[in-house]
């Protein structure tokens, strides 16, 4: 993605500052990985072209007519499904260790994207692994140059000796929370603090429902019926960041409170008013819109679900933000400003859609943000430390730029999307009425939870 992203000091013009040009995708897609024997291959992914003025994906644009757009939200990790999902639960990327936090040289996988001799692209090794402190290893020295020659100070933020995830490394745990097989391509248990750490030293309630977690379980635990055979085919071990958390996946009751199944928990829970304060969902791997595996139809059809099931439940969506987003970029180039904040990122933009009451109009936000502005928000909303002293979420906000309002004048910086709403007033077309009901409601909740405690 640094390649694709073609990011040099020479092409930095006013607007765009850092000089990443986003003009190799087509280039890197043709020619890296094209060697038949080489595995994995990495070649170019068929996608699709989606035109919303022509009628394309008209539920995405129904709902950012209706509701709140950032049109500078990016990925924050470079990589695939995994870095991307532990930018969104951790913060930070993952490195290679014994389990116990101390970083190890992994066995093998890793990464040399100096190409192989005779080909244009084609790298000697697309590892998962790379230790980007040491700038003698391939590809490192280019990637600290470049960063030491922005014009704010970024370092490569790489703990000595660690080597960190370039890919979709294994996950330690089975979903059942028993040890996975270890290949060379295999995470240790991660020892590194995240979000459902903080959330749970606050006692906050939080989950990840996953599509077809259930059945994994069973599966795991050695059930062979074929339904729940199907059902785990679909659900996606690499796509859930607390399955590589030794503080979730070690501890039966701690998996039973936090890690959920979309089907048989999400909407028992949004339909019951006992969704947790913060939840995270990942459709199973037909409903994701990932191409060559998924549709975006289906897609559409899950998130508009979970929005009507909300809205059912009024003083559920009365105080709900519902965050609509991807773990990774996707296409064949990108056109949007690109802030590196380390060795690892940011990445190309991201769609991002916000839903909520408070989020109502149609508006888009040019504000910076990357994954890792979610892990802001819910730290601002429930009054929360950062994660960890080399979080992203330690980074302030932007301040952006009056004449080009994509770049923040104060890099590195990313927000932590209050600016995407507007908590003064409810802009939703509900009666007023029915607000002021639901107000009454939470306050007598409220009461009711005092004298319970004896208050």
């Amino acid at each position: 993605m640094w390649q694709q992203n073609d990011c040099s000091i020479k092409n930095a013009t006013r607007d765009n500052p850092t000089g990443c040009l986003h003009d190799l995708y087509p280039f890197v897609a043709t020619t890296n990985g094209t060697l038949p024997t080489q595995t994995p291959t990495d070649g170019g992914q068929d996608m699709a072209f989606f035109n919303m003025n022509t009628g394309d994906a008209p539920i995405f644009k129904a709902l950012a007519d209706q509701y709140t757009l950032s049109d500078n939200f990016h990925q924050s990790i470079m990589g695939g499904s995994v870095t991307g999902a532990i930018g969104i639960a951790y913060g930070d990327n993952a490195f290679y260790s014994d389990g116990n936090g101390h970083p190890l040289v992994p066995p093998g996988s890793i990464m040399n994207p100096d190409p192989i001799a005779g080909t244009v692209n084609t790298y000697q090794a697309n590892g998962t692994w790379v230790n980007c402190s040491d700038p003698n290893q391939p590809g490192v020295a280019e990637i600290q140059f470049y960063l030491s020659s922005l014009h704010y100070y970024v370092g490569p933020n790489c703990a000595p000796n660690a080597y960190y995830a370039t890919g979709d490394a294994d996950v330690p745990y089975t979903p059942a929370g028993t040890l996975a097989a270890v290949s060379t391509t295999t995470m240790a248990p991660l020892t590194q603090r995240h979000i459902g750490d903080e959330l749970s030293d606050k006692n906050i309630p939080w989950a990840w429902y996953s599509g077809g977690y259930d059945s994994a379980v069973a599966v795991a635990n050695g059930a062979t019926d074929i339904f729940d055979q199907v059902l785990r085919a679909g659900y996606c071990d690499i796509c859930n960041p607390f399955q590589y958390s030794k503080s979730v996946m070690a501890t039966a009751n701690t998996r039973t409170a936090h890690l959920k199944d979309v089907t048989d928990n999400l909407f028992d829970d949004i339909e019951s008013g006992n969704l947790p304060a913060v939840a995270f969902v990942k459709p199973d791997g037909a409903l994701q819109g990932h191409p060559g595996s998924g549709k975006v139809s289906l897609l559409e059809d899950f998130v508009q679900n979970i929005v009507d099931r909300t809205k059912a439940n009024p003083k559920l969506y009365a105080e709900t933000a519902i965050i609509v987003s991807f773990d990774e970029s996707g296409g064949l180039y990108d056109s949007g400003f690109i802030q590196p904040l380390d060795f690892f990122g940011d990445g190309p933009r991201m769609p991002m859609l916000v839903i909520s009451p408070f989020s109502t109009g149609g508006h888009v936000v040019h504000s910076y943000n990357d994954q890792a502005s979610v892990l802001k928000f819910i730290e601002r909303n429930w009054r929360l430390g950062q994660i960890s002293h080399r979080s992203r979420d330690n980074l302030p906000n932007p301040i952006m730029d009056l004449e080009n309002p994509w770049v923040p004048v104060n890099m590195p910086a990313i927000g932590d999307l209050f600016d995407m709403f507007d908590f003064g007033r409810a802009r939703d077309p509900f009666d007023l009425g029915d607000i002021k009901d639901i107000g009454r409601d939470i306050v007598q909740d409220v009461r009711n939870d005092l004298k319970r405690d004896g208050f």
